[in-house]
């Protein structure tokens, strides 16, 4: 049997009224990504010839929203039914022999099922994606014969009594052979209660041809759809208590698997310990031994081996050492690289700097668009003054070198290695390697100097 040369058409014109939102419904992020993608993702995997997204409201938001190499964006306006965008679809779908159509509200979908779906179909027949609910109302209702084949589906609306006590449903996601596809598509009328073109009846016009309809059951969990912000956040739980589960699973301890956030990839090394709150975002690499406090936020970052970050810390974009300490409250911005052994205390930012091996930065510092040698201490209330107004301008710390407490730094400058810097200084000017430079008032004492005394409120 030859391969089947398949096009993805998902559909996602829809306005997701239920959302309350502005945002349109198929780009309300689900652990970090819009739901759009991922049931893109999900089809990209099945490698198909030709893939379309069908838009329609917030069309253009949706487009600029969504990174896809090539695929066909076809706009659907008005929006007539799922019929009706299928139609908007078929001229678009070149020489591909099937289209699968998809949902942008259905994010959960698995690429094995759809490929299980895919799998050995041929010219004459329809294949269709169903599950069984408890409770199916809002779905339509699978009929089928008394030998069992399916004869048609039956949208809840215009379901009689008996069909809407049927529990098997239509997900929606079907596999259509081209050949029939593009006369069924045209036959199709809006005569139902909702006055759509509904793709579901293509499936009564294939059984009167007599041309099988296969159902594939899957889980109910896969074919879930998101109508609404409760919908949205249940769903949200059930994949980060999946990520969890997998972590564990692969070693890593978790304070407590039900307040944790990826959003994103987390790769974790072994050992790796991880307390409550913690939220991902984007590509996390956690080296083995790494102990992550609570409440931390990590978005695009490696930590190095052994390292620990202490509660309330968010580092974003950096390269954090191994053997290092960062925290607690202390924050690590794009562009920041530290070697190992290195400290960054707490309420310390450092912005777009190097700082190597063993270097200290205990307390209360600001450390922006800087080289930091080895084993510098930066004492507490230090800054890096890097910013003119217009320009940054960068500040050079020499190995060795001690900065005191409360000192500025005005960029550019570079501090001598091994040389100290007296609390209390303004350095503008570079500093000599090994020697000591300070800049301070001359300390006075007013002798008989009172302090005012507060008077006491007329009555």
């Amino acid at each position: 049997m030859k391969a089947i040369q398949i096009a993805t058409v998902i559909l996602a014109a829809g306005k997701g009224t239920r959302m309350r939102s502005a945002l349109p419904k198929v780009l309300h992020p689900l652990a970090g990504k819009p739901l759009l993608t991922w049931v893109l993702e999900a089809a990209q995997a099945l490698e198909p010839v030709k893939q379309l997204i069908v838009y329609g409201h917030g069309g253009e938001q949706v487009k600029a929203a969504i990174a896809a190499d090539k695929v066909t964006w076809v706009e659907q306006a008005p929006q007539l039914g799922t019929g009706d965008a299928v139609r908007h679809a078929l001229p678009h779908v070149g020489e591909c022999s099937h289209i699968l159509v998809l949902y942008g509200d259905v994010p959960q979908i698995g690429s094995g099922t759809l490929q299980d779906l895919c799998a050995g179909a041929d010219d004459d027949s329809i294949r269709l994606l169903t599950t069984v609910l408890d409770n199916p109302t809002g779905y339509g209702r699978i009929i089928r014969d008394e030998r069992g084949h399916v004869t048609a589906i039956v949208e809840e609306k215009d379901a009689s009594g008996e069909q809407r006590a049927i529990k098997e449903v239509n997900t929606g996601i079907m596999l259509l052979p081209l050949k029939h596809a593009k006369n069924w598509i045209e036959a199709l009328t809006p005569a139902n209660a909702q006055g759509e073109y509904y793709l579901t009846d293509v499936i009564g016009m294939a059984a009167a041809q007599r041309l099988a309809v296969s159902a594939h059951n899957c889980a109910a969990a896969e074919v879930a759809g998101i109508n609404d912000k409760m919908q949205l956040a249940a769903m949200e739980r059930e994949v980060q208590q999946r990520q969890a589960n997998a972590l564990m699973q692969q070693g890593v301890t978790l304070a407590d698997p039900a307040r944790i956030d990826v959003r994103g990839s987390l790769l974790c090394g072994e050992d790796v310990a991880i307390d409550v709150n913690l939220v991902c975002e984007g590509e996390v690499i956690l080296g083995d031994r790494v102990s992550i406090g609570a409440n931390c936020v990590l978005r695009n970052c490696h930590i190095g081996s052994d390292t620990l970050v202490e509660a309330f810390t968010h580092i974003d974009g950096g390269h954090i050492g191994e053997n290092s300490r960062v925290g607690p409250y202390a924050r690590i911005r794009p562009g920041t690289h530290t070697a190992e052994e290195a400290h960054i205390g707490n309420f310390v930012e450092i912005k777009n700097s190097q700082i190597d091996r063993g270097s200290k930065i205990n307390h209360l510092s600001y450390v922006g668009d800087s080289t930091v040698g080895k084993r510098v201490n930066i004492g507490a209330g230090t800054i890096t003054c890097n910013y003119d107004g217009a320009n940054k301008h960068r500040t050079i710390i020499g190995d060795d070198a001690f900065i005191g407490s409360d000192s500025q730094l005005v960029a550019p400058v570079e501090i001598g290695a091994g040389s100290t810097v007296g609390a209390g200084s303004t350095i503008t000017k570079d500093t000599p390697a090994g020697e000591l430079t300070l800049s301070r008032s001359k300390q006075i004492t007013i002798n008989g100097w009172k302090r005012p005394v507060k008077q006491p409120k007329k009555a």
